[in-house]
Order: structure tokens, then sequence, then C-alpha cells
């Protein structure tokens, strides 16, 4: 009788610490997101939250100069039986902003060829400044008669260009692997801030 009596204590406390554990458990989460708000340390989950109908906000790129804007003109020179052009003409960036432009091409000929293009800059100091993260330029390509691509070219503007340079113009020439490589372009337009001419003394 002694002994079913101790047992019976025992189940009851072993019963009583089981249900202080899920208690104690269950009552972590709460906690833990209250500690971690006041503290700040759960960065990466309190960026992630959204409100319902809205993205969370990301946080700005910092390198981004908002205070200027740079005018990119898209120009290509086709020495060849092939079409090339970019999407877009011209387009207004911030130094320092992440920008792409598509470039399509279509080799017109009954055969297969191997092409690739080379960049020129203009103004030229501008070309130190323009650094290209992904360019069709990088690689020889091989095209069957007919085919079309389309080439995107992802730039960033260094910040650091002089404040005079206000357009910079992005020249292509494509020309076919094996035949004489051209000279880059000389006759891309320079676009730089006008220079005030001094009055005529009365």
């Amino acid at each position: 009788m002694g002994l079913r009596r101790e047992n019976f204590k025992m189940v009851g406390k072993l019963g009583v610490i089981t249900l202080g554990m899920f208690g104690f458990g269950y009552a972590l989460v709460p906690i833990y997101n209250a500690i971690c708000e006041m503290t700040g340390i759960n960065v990466l989950a309190l960026a992630e939250r959204e409100v319902p109908g809205q993205r969370a906000a990301l946080p700005a790129n910092t390198q981004v100069d908002r205070t200027r804007s740079i005018t990119v003109e898209f120009d290509v020179n086709t020495r060849g039986p092939w079409h090339f052009k970019p999407a877009v003409r011209s387009l207004q960036v911030h130094p320092g902003e992440l920008t792409t432009v598509v470039y399509e091409f279509q080799n017109i000929q009954d055969r297969t060829m191997a092409a690739q293009a080379i960049p020129s800059y203009a103004p030229k100091q501008s070309a130190a400044h323009f650094n290209k993260l992904e360019c069709f330029c990088f690689t020889q390509y091989t095209l069957k008669a007919g085919e079309k691509k389309e080439w995107p070219v992802a730039f960033v503007i260094d910040p650091r260009l002089p404040k005079d340079v206000t357009t910079i113009t992005l020249s292509y020439t494509f020309f076919e692997v094996g035949g004489k490589v051209p000279a880059a372009p000389q006759d891309v337009a320079v676009h730089t801030l006008p220079v005030a001419q001094p009055a005529d003394p009365v």
C-alpha cells in the first residue's frame, strides 16, 4: 500500500514537471520575440516582415549619387551584312546606379559567322568611369544564318566621374572574327558643358 502511494506521488511530480516544461517552451516564443525587438538583435527577421499588400522596404544604395544625372547615349557601327541596334537610344542614370540596356542582333547572311564587338566611349575620360558588369563584348559569338540574339549590357558609372561630364556616348563596333579588326570609331560626338565666353568690353 505504501509503495503504491509513493508511485502515485512520483507520477504526479513527473506530470507537474512535464506540464511546466511544456508551458515554459510555449512561453519562449513570445519572450524571444519581445527580447529581439527590444535589443534589435534579430535584424533579419524584422526586415523580412511585410505589411499586408506591401513589400518590406529594402535598404537604400548609399553609393548612388542622386544629386546629378548623366545622359548615356547608345550608338552602334554596323560593318557587315547584319542588323545591330540598342533597344533604346539613350537613358538618364545616376552615378553609382546599376543600369541594364539590351542590344539586338541578327545575322542576315545565308551562312554561319563568328563575331565580336568592341566598345568605345566619348568623351574619352569617361572610359575610366564606365564600369561594365556584364557585356556581350567580353565574348566571341557564333551565329547561324538568320539567327537573332538579344544581349544585355549592365553597367555602373563611377560617382567620381568629373562634374563637367553630363553625357556619355557608348558606341559598339561589331565585326566578323577572322577579318581585319576595325579601329574604334573616332567620329562619336563629345558632350560637355558649354564654356561661357567673356563679354566684350563696353
